[in-house]
């Protein structure tokens, strides 16, 4: 499956490198609050498919680094 890319990585990627290296902190936090929303409509996604689903978060955790990390 080819990585998808998420606004903040795009976003990321059009900016010059001297805007990354003065903005670090602030990307880094912008790619968590990314995820932690990708995987909580992963999982109300995930909800309304089925009402007895319980811990969707590894599930959801997983979705995301399949369709998000890039391969090292």
């Amino acid at each position: 499956m080819k990585n998808k890319q998420t606004a903040v990585e795009w976003l990321v990627s059009k900016l010059p490198q001297r805007m990354l290296n003065y903005l670090k902190e602030e990307i880094e936090q912008a790619k968590a609050m990314e995820k932690e929303q990708i995987i909580d409509a992963f999982g109300i996604g995930c909800h309304h498919e089925s009402k007895r689903l319980v811990g969707y978060h590894h599930i959801a955790e997983q979705y995301y680094n399949e369709t998000y990390r890039k391969e090292a």
